[in-house]
């Protein structure tokens, strides 16, 4: 699996931003992956952000991320969204998605995922 993330950028406190995944598979279909958002800001471990399962309505949000941001997928186009509104500066890092196959529901471990994008830096300013 080839994931292709986009749409980071600069943006100011308050304002919104959404993240595409484009992913390519091979052999098995996407909608049998576990997709998820995970970001690292400078000198921070990478964390969990959200997840979808393979049910686009079986999603998994980190608390501090919850409320804000809507992770969505269209298995039609082999792409997953995270939707972040009324970001805050804390919210700057890399931005990876990454895909699980092992799993059908939301998963938080990164150990739990096999493939991972290159990343996209989103930088909110305050």
């Amino acid at each position: 699996v080839q994931l292709q993330a986009s749409g980071g950028g600069l943006v100011q406190a308050g304002d919104s931003l959404k993240l595409s995944c484009a992913a390519s598979t091979s052999g098995r279909h996407f909608d049998t992956y576990t997709m998820g958002w995970f970001r690292q800001a400078p000198g921070k471990e990478r964390e969990f952000v959200a997840s979808v399962g393979w049910g686009a309505r079986n999603t998994l949000y980190a608390d501090s991320v919850k409320g804000r941001f809507v992770i969505s997928r269209d298995n039609e186009k082999n792409t997953v969204h995270l939707q972040m509104n009324s970001l805050k500066s804390e919210d700057t890092a890399v931005y990876y998605c990454a895909a699980s196959s092992g799993w059908g529901t939301p998963r938080s471990p990164k150990g739990d995922y096999d493939y991972w994008g290159q990343g996209t830096l989103v930088t909110v300013s305050s």
